[in-house]
């Protein structure tokens, strides 16, 4: 480690060494996505669902419900899940091993009684199999130490790419977490059409992929997966010829055949002199790469963030 910053900006945390507690907390953020998914109204590529990264953990955001609403956020320091509503109520579950039958259990109980009507889809969503929530007593563990690494992690790459989002001005997601797989991501589009996606995703409607992908895109994020500590990745819908071909930077990143996409490893990111220059080349490298061969407008969806930067 040549940057002593970057130990506690860019933690360690392998994927084996928390394998069952990031199984059982996407069952968890499942749950609590989906209670966002039954009172959001649809916005396009299922951006209503997601959830955010905060300075305590990951949060719903605010959720319409009747005349007022409420969220629900993880709190990674405390580890503690609370859920508040504009009329003033609140609950708090503590963050301790439990099923996530107990888990859905006491959230959607705690609900109840702020006067919150919660009913999700039964199961979950891109995962096989798919045990309904109310039955998995298989999923139960919580190691609050490895929950609070990887909202760490979140942390770094929250920033890193949302540092990346402000150079493109054409139609951009939010840098934020899907539940369904788990990652944090960002999207630019290039406003152009795509064709139907053919969907695939193990217990999940393709009508959900049709959706997410009805537009021309250039995606990436990081992921507790695809490597020994997780992985940045990046890919394109539709892929363009050439794509996969493209020389990216830096030298750490590769295309996976496995996944189809980019992938650069997280512990190439951490271990280096500059952890954020290396995810930064990443993230603009494989746009260009999808962009250029996709024949994007560039000129028209990229801008220069700090051009107003002498009067701010």
């Amino acid at each position: 480690m040549t940057n002593p910053d970057a130990a506690t900006a860019w933690p360690a945390l392998k994927v084996a060494d928390w394998t069952a507690t990031r199984d059982t907390l996407h069952m968890w953020t499942q749950i609590v996505g989906k209670i966002r998914l039954a009172h959001a109204p649809l916005v396009n590529h299922w951006w209503q669902v997601t959830l955010y990264v905060t300075p305590r953990g990951l949060t719903t955001s605010s959720i319409p419900y009747r005349s007022g609403s409420f969220d629900i956020e993880f709190d990674f320091v405390d580890h503690r899940l609370r859920i508040r509503s504009s009329d003033g109520g609140a609950r708090d579950i503590a963050l301790a091993p439990m099923s996530v039958a107990e888990f859905h259990d006491r959230t959607l109980t705690a609900l109840g009684e702020l006067g919150i009507e919660a009913a999700i889809s039964a199961g979950p969503n891109e995962v096989d199999p798919a045990i309904p929530f109310a039955e998995d007593h298989e999923h139960a563990s919580y190691d609050p130490d490895a929950a609070h690494l990887f909202w760490r992690q979140l942390v770094a790459a929250d920033r890193v790419i949302g540092e990346f989002r402000s150079h493109f001005v054409g139609k951009v997601s939010p840098v934020h977490f899907f539940w369904g797989a788990m990652d944090l991501a960002c999207t630019r589009f290039s406003g152009r059409p795509a064709p139907t996606h053919p969907g695939g995703a193990p217990n999940c409607g393709d009508w959900v992929m049709v959706e997410g992908y009805s537009r021309e895109l250039s995606s990436c994020g990081f992921w507790p997966g695809g490597g020994e500590e997780g992985a940045f990745y990046a890919y394109a819908y539709p892929e363009p010829d050439g794509f996969r071909d493209h020389p990216v930077r830096p030298e750490q990143a590769f295309f996976s055949e496995q996944f189809q996409q980019f992938l650069l490893p997280y512990e190439a990111v951490r271990t280096s002199a500059d952890p954020e220059k290396l995810v930064a080349e990443f993230l603009h490298s494989t746009y260009e790469a999808a962009a250029e061969h996709g024949n994007w407008d560039r000129a028209s969806l990229e801008d220069d963030p700090q051009h107003w930067q002498e009067f701010r």
